[in-house]
């Protein structure tokens, strides 16, 4: 059962219009959340069609679980709607990488993923891994697999496409097919888990493909969305879109609504996601927790004073916060450093019978740490440990990036020593992570290398070691280990380019990262990752570069990455920086459906060809 009692009074219309939304609490104090009259001020225009939907609450219920402290879920530095920046990136909810990219000790070559490099759910790198289930990998897919994927379990099919990188999709399923091997659903259902899982998004998609060309399967609703959010992240939204409306009708329910609007909120395409979340209301399917937390993640970066009316419809529709409606609220609270707050949603969460698991920790730890709270961030470590680490060893590649961010270097030497006998993979990235933070180079390097005698590395497992040296600015070291990596075999992709770009660019080789990372995606035929191509954008814009800030926001468009507004923040500060005038700036923003913020407005100002001093006035 919640914490939250339901409100005393119902919504007068069951219709949520997330856009123009007002609240009227005469008897709680809702003044965290901006006006007590109205949480959302939004003209409706914004919305276009929905009109104002009036709501009256007696919310002291919820209070209990929202308020939580003097501040609130709409942190003052962060929510758009009123002015201030907004947290673009979503890696503060990633748990360490040894538990994210390594967890299932993979040791496929990126380049043979065909890595499709996504917005923010790789760029961010954030919630998926906190629950893949939620964010990324759909339900239909995930229920056939769950509990093979615990046991690792591979397929049969997914290791004769993988294993073939020199042959298409397409010849190694004609091959199969020729040789009488059987293409059930279960076989298919586990081999769309395995590239999923890797991030083999164009073999995934290629792979339906080729199933509904060869008439090999009869399409379900859930291949349908699988389809379609397989061509999002590959081929780019306005692909999915068109696909969407090709879908029969009688199989465009609410699996693949869900799959387009997980979609637009790892493009941070608020318009659009509203719009399906009320399309889905539409068509009367009910909230889900799925769809819920979308928007959770999605005003968490764009317009934290909206989590609010999302919570109320929660409590309305009856809809049971996951362990990632939790995670996200506790995050929130955390960014604002309301960590009263932040504690008394752990507390509602404990009163619900649902403990923090490992990643919801990890999370608690960062915020206590950045927030000062060095004492209380040692306590969760301690409890992560579980009394007696070598019994509770799964949680120690959670612990020792931990522990490294807090500047630990004995702790990590404990930790490193309880799985130093026999480590895992997993153990090992994260070690290197770990000792990298601490700027213990020669430590990293030594787990790197009995790592590589332990198994068979790939490019993925390079990189960790690549990033080590790049954010300590280490060049030659870098270029060393990219031969190396060469030399072995290793095919390089995206995710290898990423961390080339931000070798060469912590180094002060700023034009050279852009020349590496234009000849490889040209000759490579793949997209660059959302990180690559804003490491440049941030390093021209603080030079005020404005030509090669407008170069590379152009690729970041012919890439199929939408314009967010973190990259015309970046736009703005380089015009801002080389004291250039920006004509038609304002008319840009609004084509492409940018709300400039405070400090937005602050440089459109100082940039506006036209503006008044008191010179000009005094001359005119």
């Amino acid at each position: 059962m919640w914490a939250l009692r339901r409100a005393s009074h119902p919504l007068k219309n069951h219709r949520f219009s997330i856009s123009i939304l007002r609240v009227h609490s005469p008897k709680s104090d809702w003044s965290c959340f901006g006006d007590n009259a109205a949480i959302v001020e939004s003209s409706q225009a914004s919305s276009g069609r929905y009109p104002s939907l009036e709501r009256s609450y007696s919310l002291a219920s919820c209070t209990h679980w929202l308020s939580m402290g003097n501040r609130c879920l709409s942190s003052q530095a962060g929510a758009e709607s009123s002015g201030e920046e907004e947290d673009d990136a979503f890696s503060e909810l990633e748990e360490p990488v040894s538990t994210k990219a390594f967890q299932k000790g993979d040791s496929a070559d990126e380049s043979d993923d065909e890595l499709v490099s996504e917005p923010e759910l790789s760029a961010d790198e954030d919630v998926g891994k906190a629950s893949q289930n939620e964010l990324d990998l759909p339900d239909y897919e995930t229920e056939s697999t769950k509990k093979k994927s615990q046991k690792r379990v591979t397929s049969k099919l997914f290791e004769a496409i993988n294993s073939a990188p020199g042959l298409s999709v397409q010849q190694i399923l004609d091959m199969w097919v020729e040789d009488g091997k059987e293409i059930n659903r279960e076989e298919i259902s586990l081999a769309m888990f395995n590239f999923r899982r890797r991030r083999m998004y164009v073999k995934a998609l290629q792979l339906l493909e080729w199933l509904e060309s060869s008439k090999r399967l009869d399409f379900t609703e859930g291949d349908y969305a699988s389809r379609l959010d397989l061509i999002a992240k590959v081929r780019g939204l306005p692909r999915a879109e068109s696909f969407f409306k090709k879908i029969p009708e009688s199989f465009r329910g609410e699996l693949v609504h869900r799959s387009l609007l997980a979609n637009y909120v790892a493009a941070s395409s608020i318009t659009k996601a509203e719009e399906t979340f009320n399309k889905m209301r539409d068509r009367g399917f009910s909230p889900s927790s799925f769809s819920i937390n979308q928007l959770l993640l999605l005003y968490k970066r764009l317009d934290k004073k909206k989590i609010a009316d999302v919570l109320l419809l929660m409590e309305k529709e009856n809809v049971k916060p996951t362990m990632l409606t939790y995670r996200l609220l506790i995050d929130t609270k955390g960014q604002s450093n309301d960590i009263t707050g932040m504690e008394k949603i752990v507390d509602a969460m404990n009163a619900e019978g649902m403990k923090p698991d490992i990643g919801t920790q990890a999370l608690l730890v960062k915020h206590y740490a950045s927030g000062g709270l060095i004492e209380k961030a040692k306590a969760v470590l301690k409890e992560m440990e579980g009394g007696d680490l070598k019994k509770h060893w799964w949680a120690c590649p959670s612990l020792l990036p931990l522990y490294a961010e807090l500047g630990e270097a004995d702790e990590v030497e404990r930790v490193w020593k309880v799985c130093e006998r026999n480590p895992r993979l997993e153990d090992c990235i994260a070690a290197i992570e770990a000792w990298g933070k601490l700027k213990k180079i020669q430590e990293a390097e030594a787990v790197f290398e009995r790592m590589s005698k332990m198994w068979k590395v790939s490019s993925k497992h390079y990189t960790v070691l690549l990033k080590v040296y790049a954010s300590n600015k280490m060049l030659a070291k870098g270029k060393d280990l990219v031969k190396r990596m060469a030399d072995s075999g290793c095919r390089i992709g995206p995710f290898t380019w990423d961390s080339i770009v931000k070798l060469y660019v912590e180094a002060g080789e700023v034009e050279k990262a852009d020349s590496i990372l234009t000849k490889a995606s040209q000759q490579n035929q793949m997209k660059p990752m959302f990180s690559s191509y804003m490491s440049l954008l941030d390093h021209y814009a603080k030079r005020g570069d404005v030509h090669n800030s407008e170069k590379i926001l152009y690729r970041m468009k012919q890439s199929g990455y939408m314009s967010r507004t973190r990259q015309y923040q970046c736009l703005l500060n380089a015009y801002a920086k080389g004291k250039v005038p920006a004509y038609g700036i304002r008319e840009r923003l609004k084509v492409e459906g940018i709300t400039p913020t405070r400090s937005m407005e602050a440089q459109l100002a100082q940039i506006d060809p036209f503006r008044k001093t008191l010179v000009s006035d005094l001359l005119d």
